[in-house]
């Protein structure tokens, strides 16, 4: 029976690959607030791929009436909105049926987090975009900072108001590329006051409101971390490890000597400060160090010590071995290490490390890598 499910797995994984090599490449647009020009970006980006002969569309643009905005809009193919009535009313939605016949290269879909109406094939037009995805159709959106599901309390807590739409993170995650539309809070408050975001009746209730420099700023900074985080996740995920650069990451290495491990540690706490980046304690347990042979007094030294590292945001790591010098080498490995920090030749640990055969092994190995040795006095 397990057999059967293995194969079942593996079947499956299969044709997840084979739905991911047909599926279209997804771009999209973040903004920190309404304003800022998505679609705008989105809508010169339609015209440049026109210029170079690519098969795009508009599936759903909204210009909110602004005069730049519709500017653009002249000349372009746009795929006609498919009218609803609802409650009595007529009303104008995204034509997904008509996207995935006509089958363009590309399409543009504006407002990611949009709910549709009720009626419509999906509830959500985030689901709409998966399924054109799906269709083997590239598609180029967008969406503001405080519309994804796990900013959804830290954005309420900056605006003081309830966001309900919104659109889960692994929908960002899908994206092959984001791309943050960027300015500065007074830039954007000149905008708003110059009607290019709202019409003038508006203008004074946005100001008050959502339009404060203090908010804005937050909402910039959420924008700019989800965009890099994204990269980084990207990168992750395409660029050999062999070629991509590393992030600085720290390997203190201690003995039970109690002064000379105390500096160490606060040392390479303060780097990895610096640095904004990780770090490690290495502890060596020689058989020498045993807990039956060691002292009360340096088992209680190498406990406060460890305790001192996890306080300063260190993360401990203790290894039994005799061979001192070829396990700082297979841990700095493990972990990506950058920089090994050692206390001065004078210390015991070191004229350890100096006495294996390995540390001219270690030597060689750190000459060929763009591992750092740094000894700290």
């Amino acid at each position: 029976m397990s057999d059967e499910n293995n194969k079942e797995q593996s079947v499956g994984h299969f044709l997840e690959l084979i739905k991911r090599s047909r599926r279209g490449k997804f771009k999209i647009y973040i903004g920190m607030s309404a304003g800022v020009g998505k679609s705008y970006r989105m809508l010169l980006e339609t015209h440049a791929l026109l210029r170079n002969g690519i098969d795009v569309k508009i599936g759903y643009i909204e210009t909110h009436k602004r005069k730049e905005t519709e500017a653009l809009l002249t000349g372009l193919p746009v795929i006609p909105r498919r009218k609803l009535f609802y409650k009595g009313k007529e009303l104008e939605e995204m034509d997904l049926k008509a996207i995935i016949n006509l089958h363009p290269e590309v399409v543009v879909v504006d407002e990611l987090a949009h709910t549709n109406i009720e009626g419509s094939p999906n509830e959500k037009r985030w689901q709409d975009v998966l399924d054109i995805l799906n269709a083997g159709i590239n598609v180029i959106s967008a969406i503001n900072i405080q519309h994804i599901e796990s900013l959804n309390e830290e954005v309420e807590k900056i605006t003081g108001t309830a966001i309900n739409e919104r659109i889960p993170d692994s929908v960002l995650q899908m994206a092959d590329e984001v791309v943050n539309i960027d300015m500065t809070a007074d830039e954007l408050i000149d905008r708003l006051k110059e009607g290019k975001i709202y019409d003038g009746k508006k203008i004074p209730t946005a100001l008050n409101n959502f339009f404060q420099t203090e908010r804005i700023l937050q909402l910039r900074e959420l924008a700019l971390r989800e965009v890099a985080n994204q990269v980084e996740r990207k990168i992750d995920n395409e660029i050999p490890k062999t070629i991509k650069l590393r992030p600085e990451l720290f390997l203190a290495c201690i003995s039970t000597n109690e002064a000379s491990a105390k500096i160490i540690i606060r040392k390479t706490a303060r780097l990895a400060s610096y640095y904004r980046s990780k770090w490690y304690l290495l502890y060596v347990q020689t058989s020498n160090e045993s807990s039956d042979k060691i002292n009360l007094a340096s088992q209680r030294h190498l406990i406060n010590n460890m305790k001192l590292a996890t306080q300063l945001g260190g993360e401990v790591l203790k290894v039994k071995s005799d061979n001192i010098a070829k396990t700082i080498w297979e841990t700095a490995e493990k972990y990506d290490i950058t920089t090994i920090c050692l206390g001065k030749p004078h210390f015991k640990f070191y004229q350890l490390v100096m006495k294996t055969a390995v540390f001219t092994q270690l030597l060689n190995k750190m000459s060929q890598t763009h591992i750092d040795l740094v000894i700290l006095s």
